[in-house]
C-alpha cells in the first residue's frame, strides 16, 4: 500500500496530483524506470521523445520522495565543491561536468517552458556569509569559478547590498547568482509526470519494485502484483532505493531534511523581507535556506538528521530558526512543517554509473538536485541510446563506501558531523 504525500505546503498547493494504476501482470517495455522522481521522468520524458516505449514504476506517488518534498533552490554546480571532482577526474573532466551543471538549469527552464509547466519558477539565488571566515571563502569560490571555469555571473555583495535586498541582519554579505532561482518542487514533477504521459510513457504507482532478476537477454523488475520484462533498468530512487540494488546501497546514506511555512504574509510584508524575490542558503555545513512562495509564505529550511528521525516538535524547532534570521516574524505561525530524505554520498559529490549489462543508476545528489536530477535523466536516456559518453564521465568521480556498514554506518556518520557542526560556530 502506497504512502500519501506528506502534509506540506507543496502537497496543500499542488496544481493537479497524477493519478495512475498500480502494476498488475505481466508487461513488457523497452526500459523500465524505477521513481517516479525528477530523475526517474526527466529519463523516461527523454526516451520516449527518442522514441522508446518505456514504463516508470513507483512504490508511492508521483513526486512522492525529495523530488516533491525539496526546498526547491535551483543552482549551479552540485553537492560537492569543483575540487572534489578535479581531484578525482581531473580538470578537463571535471571542466565538462561543470558545463552540464549550467545546462542542467537551462533543461529545467526549458522543460518550463515546452510543457507550460506551472511550478512558479524565478529567478535569482544568493550565498549568504554569517562570519568572516566565510566572506573570505566566498571570495575565493567566486575567483575560483571565474578563473578556472570562466563563470562570470556571480557578483559579491557587501552587507550592506544584501541589506539592500534582505531585512535581515544576520548576513554580513553574499555571493549572488541572477542564473540560479527556485521552483515548487512538486509542481514541477508533476508537470513532468504529465508531459511523459502525454509522450507515451505508461506510470505505475503504488508498485514498489521488490526485486530485479538479471538475465542475459532480459531484466524482470518485480512487484507484489506484476512484473516488467525489459532490457534496460533505470534505478531512480536515490534515497529511497533502500536494498534494491546491493552494489551501490553503501555509497549513499539517506539523511533527513526539514522545512516549514509560515501563513501567508501578504504582498508587502513579504517583500519587505526579500524584495528580489531571490532564494537564500547560508554555508555553513547544517545550513538554513529560504524563500518566499508564490502566495507569499516565508519557506525556511534547516536542521538535518542522520538518523533520518524527526526532530521532536518540529513545527516550534524551524520557527524559532526562521527567528534567527528574521526576528520580525515573531507574530507569524507556521501552517506547515515537514520533511524528507536526501542522499548524500561520502564526498557529496553525485553517483551515476552501471551495475551491469543494461542497468544503470543516478543517485547521491547531496541535496543539491532540483537541477542536476533533470541533467541525470538526460544523461540517462543518452547511456540508454548508446551514447554514453556524458553519462560515463561522472564515473571518473570516485566513490568510497560510508564506514561501518549497514549497522554502524549512521553512529559513524553523526560523530563526523558534529564536528563539521562545531566548525560552523567558529
Amino acid at each position: 500500500m502506497s504512502q500519501a504525500h506528506t502534509h506540506s505546503y507543496y502537497a496543500a498547493s499542488a496544481n493537479k496530483h497524477i493519478q495512475c494504476p498500480t502494476l498488475q501482470g505481466s508487461h513488457s517495455a523497452d526500459v523500465c524506470v524505477v521513481g517516479a522522481g525528477i530523475t526517474g521522468l526527466s529519463a523516461a520524458l527523454n526516451l520516449a521523445e527518442r522514441g522508446y516505449k518505456v514504463t516508470v514504476v513507483e512504490a508511492n506517488l508521483v513526486g512522492w520522495g525529495a523530488s516533491g518534498r525539496s526546498g526547491g533552490q535551483m543552482i549551479f554546480g552540485f553537492g560537492c565543491d569543483m575540487s572534489v571532482i578535479e581531484k578525482s577526474a581531473g580538470k578537463l573532466a571535471a571542466k565538462a561536468m561543470w558545463g552540464m551543471s549550467l545546462e542542467a538549469i537551462d533543461i529545467l527552464r526549458q522543460r518550463v517552458d515546452k510543457h507550460q509547466i506551472q511550478c512558479d519558477l524565478q529567478q535569482g539565488h544568493l550565498h549568504a556569509a554569517i562570519k568572516p571566515r566565510q566572506m573570505r571563502e566566498l571570495e575565493e569560490w567566486q575567483a575560483s569559478l571565474e578563473k578556472q571555469y570562466g563563470y562570470a555571473s556571480l557578483s559579491l555583495w557587501s552587507q550592506q547590498q544584501v541589506q539592500s535586498k534582505m531585512a535581515s541582519e544576520r548576513y554580513i554579505g553574499g555571493l549572488y547568482d541572477a542564473n540560479s532561482g527556485h521552483i515548487h518542487p512538486l509542481n514541477y514533477t508533476l508537470g513532468l509526470a504529465k508531459a511523459a504521459l502525454d509522450a507515451g510513457v505508461t506510470i505505475y504507482t503504488d508498485s514498489a519494485v521488490t526485486k530485479v532478476t538479471r538475465k542475459s537477454q532480459a531484466n524482470i523488475c518485480h512487484t507484489t502484483q506484476g512484473q516488467i520484462t525489459t532490457q534496460q533498468v533505470l534505478f531512480c530512487g536515490n534515497a529511497y532505493m533502500g536494498k534494491l540494488v546491493p552494489e551501490i546501497s553503501n555509497k549513499i546514506m539517506p539523511v533527513g531534511t526539514y522545512i516549514g511555512a509560515t501563513e501567508p504574509l501578504g504582498k508587502a510584508r513579504a517583500e519587505a523581507l526579500i524584495n528580489n524575490n531571490m532564494a537564500v542558503a547560508d554555508i555553513n555545513f547544517v545550513l538554513d535556506y529560504f524563500r518566499m512562495s508564490a502566495d507569499y509564505r516565508m519557506l525556511f529550511g534547516g536542521r538535518v538528521s542522520y538518523s533520518t528521525l524527526a526532530p521532536p516538535n518540529l513545527t516550534h524547532s524551524m520557527r524559532q530558526r526562521m527567528l534567527g534570521v528574521f526576528p520580525q516574524l515573531a507574530d507569524v505561525n507556521m501552517d506547515y512543517s515537514w520533511g524528507g530524505n536526501v542522499a548524500i554520498t561520502m564526498n557529496r559529490g553525485p553517483h551515476f554509473g552501471r551495475v551491469g549489462k543494461d542497468l544503470y543508476f543516478a543517485q547521491g545528489f547531496s541535496g543539491h538536485g532540483i537541477a542536476a536530477t533533470g541533467l541525470a535523466g538526460k544523461l540517462l536516456a543518452e547511456a540508454v541510446a548508446g551514447q554514453a559518453e556524458r553519462f560515463d564521465l561522472f564515473n571518473e568521480i570516485s566513490h568510497l563506501p560510508f564506514p561501518g556498514g549497514t549497522l554502524f554506518k549512521t553512529p559513524a556518520l553523526m560523530l563526523a558531523m558534529a564536528w563539521y557542526r562545531l566548525r560552523d560556530m567558529l
